[in-house]
């Protein structure tokens, strides 16, 4: 029971390597693979270039290779700066090629294992090494000869997987690039929010600085109007104070001369009476004459007239708006969006 855990121990580091040794793009074994600095991922030469000029088709090219341009990386999507050598100055990585020649070495000196080649599901001895063209799958050679694929059109199996394989290359940079695109337009939108949220700051900066000057104006007005009602209101009950000053003089006078009336009306003698009577008479006369002469007028205490009518301002503060009629909103909310274009389905389907 312990061979199996040694065949699964045996079997998968070798598994492991061939994975590591994929180039992400073409989906085969590296092929002069070039590191992508600074993020050390590999490629195949060939297609970071195929990559690199799909992406950049508009930069000039110089013995056979791009120069200058920007390079994304397809498995990080980190963005590389190349220089006037374009992807040909990317730095080769060795190591990795000297690993794949030690790994084809061995694999070829390995017996080959049944199994590892496909084999027909209708004839298990036989291998897929011919591709129905009007069915469009692989086959084995004794379906066409004697099964269901006798009557059917077939080509070489490498000729359709050389051309298949072409198809899904261009398919992939086709979609790197329109991934770049992408990428491009979200950048641009991104763009588009941090300017709208630094001009949206500024207008509401200015929008509360104006607001603010409208608040100052309100509050001056006020004061103004309240500092008039308060001296209309200090001159009223001035005036009024001295008129109550007045008429206490006259009360404590009039209550004086009554004391001395009534003093006089108790004199018995008529010729002392008499002496003062017709003086104190005239006193008293003269004393009501100037009661009659202090009358005020009735309602001058009504600040009725100081009323202010706010509601053809209030009306004009409810119509402040900002100056973009309704037709500019729609146009500004229906502005389009760049589309992004879609890799066309179908393209490099089918088996390879």
């Amino acid at each position: 029971m312990d061979y199996k855990p040694s065949l699964i121990q045996e079997a998968n580091p070798m598994e492991n390597l061939e994975k590591q040794l994929i180039c992400p793009i073409c989906l085969e074994m590296f092929t002069k693979p070039v590191v992508i600095l600074p993020c050390q991922h590999n490629l195949c030469r060939k297609c970071a270039s195929d990559i690199f000029q799909a992406a950049n088709p508009y930069l000039p090219n110089r013995g056979g290779s791009l120069s200058g341009g920007r390079f994304r990386c397809p498995s990080c999507r980190h963005e590389v700066v190349m220089d006037r050598h374009g992807v040909y100055g990317l730095q080769r990585n060795l190591l990795v090629e000297n690993i794949i020649d030690i790994y084809k070495q061995e694999c070829s000196s390995r017996p080959p294992q049944k199994g590892s080649h496909p084999m027909c599901k209708e004839h298990e001895d036989e291998k897929i090494n011919i591709y129905c063209v009007t069915c469009e799958t692989p086959t084995c050679s004794m379906c066409k000869v004697f099964g269901a694929h006798k009557d059917c059109e077939v080509a070489p199996l490498q000729n359709v997987f050389q051309g298949q394989k072409t198809e899904l290359g261009n398919c992939i940079s086709m979609l790197v690039a329109g991934n770049d695109r992408v990428q491009t337009i979200i950048t641009q939108l991104e763009d588009s929010c941090k300017v709208t949220q630094e001009n949206s700051h500024q207008v509401k900066e200015s929008l509360s600085q104006k607001f603010d000057i409208l608040y100052a104006i309100l509050d001056e007005k006020k004061s103004e109007l309240l500092q008039r009602v308060t001296r209309e209101q200090e001159e009223k009950i001035g005036f009024i104070e001295a008129l109550i000053q007045q008429y206490r003089e006259q009360l404590e006078k009039s209550t004086k001369l009554v004391e001395t009336a009534i003093q006089s009306m108790d004199e018995p003698g008529g010729a002392a009476f008499l002496l003062n009577a017709k003086q104190l008479i005239k006193t008293i006369v003269e004393a009501s004459k100037g009661c009659q002469l202090g009358k005020t007028e009735q309602g001058f205490e009504n600040m009725d007239y100081f009323s202010l009518d706010l509601e053809p301002v209030a009306d004009t503060l409810r119509a402040i708006d900002f100056g973009v009629d309704e037709d500019e909103e729609e146009l500004v909310e229906e502005e389009e969006i760049p589309e992004v274009e879609e890799c066309p389905e179908g393209k490099g389907e089918g088996p390879l």
